[in-house]
């Protein structure tokens, strides 16, 4: 019964996927206009663009995009790279917004996710480090300002959704609500 049921949620996610695939930026560059590999320093450079006040710190970064604090840490050896935006603390977080949390990591944050730890829930953004290209990067701090601004309300990492989840019928409760008071007038 439930290889049936995944298999109809596989199904129905089919569509939506390859309909975003149709969507989707053409091939990749030439060689001739491929990235170097990310560095610590070549991302330090990237950081200061978006903010001069840039802060590192070891093998990490502090700043500040859009009003959001923000920390990126890297772990060459590991190849890896995080980009974390403190949203509040994880004491007293409800089923609900658990649950909310995880519909949006789904199919509205994006390259963003919502994680809890150390007693704090956070907006993030992972990934190798070496492969990361200058575009995805700054993709995916943006994503992670948007899905910690969000919080509470959209849980959006702001660029697109993906179909299939729970998070467009959720966003599309607010207008149906407004529309409906809008009845009234």
């Amino acid at each position: 019964m439930h290889i049936l049921r995944l298999s109809a949620v596989v199904f129905s996610l089919a569509l939506p996927f390859s309909a975003l695939a149709q969507t989707a930026p053409d091939a990749p560059a030439p060689e001739s206009q491929v990235e170097p590999p990310m560095t610590y320093e070549r991302l330090g450079r990237i950081l200061a663009a978006l903010d001069p006040e840039l802060e590192p710190n070891g093998a990490s970064f502090a700043l500040t995009l859009a009003e959001m604090p923000m920390l990126v840490v890297t772990d060459s050896s590991a190849d890896r790279m995080r980009a974390m935006v403190p949203i509040r603390p994880a004491e007293g977080l409800s089923g609900e917004e658990l649950l909310r949390m995880m519909q949006a990591n789904f199919d509205s944050a994006l390259d963003a996710r919502y994680a809890v730890a150390n007693g704090t829930v956070w907006a993030t953004f992972i990934h190798p480090l070496s492969a990361l290209q200058r575009d995805q990067l700054i993709s995916g701090l943006g994503q992670t300002v948007n899905a910690a601004q969000t919080y509470g309300t959209l849980y959006s990492g702001g660029a697109m959704q993906f179909g299939g989840g729970d998070s467009g019928n959720l966003q599309r409760q607010l207008i149906d609500d407004l529309l409906k008071k809008g009845e009234e007038i």
